[in-house]
């Protein structure tokens, strides 16, 4: 019990000074996990919309497909990656292994098909409410996917706060296409495994409570953009 109150003490200590290290590692985190976020939101949303408003042979098998990938084990998407990036794989040229680019990469990958999925159920009622009124106004597919997307922004906002949380929580994948490497590509998660093998408790928990408080401060703000919205000064 000492020793867990010492660990918290010290953890409390290293966050209210703002300890150099924590700071490094946590601003890599979430640079790292914002930068996957912003481009599987691109790819998930317009792809959702699409298998909303469109209807081709393939849709139903790229919906299912979706909700499979959901569950793709993070570690199996960080060893095709790591093979793909490696030195004898085909994009090895580009030197991206064991660099944030790469865990950028994982992550989107891990994280698009749950924010489609998501987007998806949101989409497809919204599209179940406008069909008529679009259809009527003669207006091309790409008009109806950009009103969908703009008229259902909090419900994608909720998905894109499912694929944050998923992200920045993920360990097994980033592990095995960074690296650990201090300065270069730690984030919170690997170091909380590291520290914690180490002994290093105290650091181990300021990193838990500083990937904690990012995961809170993050729902807090789509509540407040939620509330913005609703109070129509958006």
């Amino acid at each position: 019990m000492v020793d867990l109150w010492s660990g918290l003490s010290q953890a409390f200590w290293l966050m209210v000074t703002f300890d150099p290290e924590l700071v490094e590692i946590a601003l890599r985190s979430l640079r790292v996990t914002l930068s996957a976020l912003v481009v599987a939101s691109l790819i998930a949303f317009p792809l959702a919309a699409m298998l909303a408003v469109r209807r081709f042979r393939w849709r139903r098998t790229i919906i299912a497909l979706l909700n499979a990938l959901m569950g793709l084990p993070p570690v199996v998407v960080g060893l095709i990656v790591y093979v793909l990036l490696s030195r004898s794989g085909p994009l090895g040229v580009l030197g991206l292994l064991f660099t944030p680019t790469a865990m950028i990469i994982a992550q989107t990958i891990i994280i698009v098909p749950l924010i489609a999925s998501i987007a998806h159920q949101s989409l497809r009622e919204l599209w179940a409410e406008y069909h008529d009124l679009l259809i009527s106004m003669n207006v091309t597919e790409r008009q109806k996917i950009h009103t969908l997307i703009w008229d259902s922004r909090r419900a994608l906002l909720t998905a894109a706060l499912a694929g944050f949380g998923r992200a920045i929580g993920e360990v097994g994948a980033i592990m095995i296409v960074g690296g650990n490497i201090d300065h270069a590509t730690r984030v919170l998660t690997t170091a909380i495994a590291l520290e914690t093998g180490k002994g290093e408790f105290a650091l181990a928990l300021a990193l838990g409570f500083v990937l904690i408080g990012l995961a809170v401060a993050v729902n807090l703000g789509i509540h407040w953009l939620g509330r913005t919205e609703r109070g129509g000064r958006w």
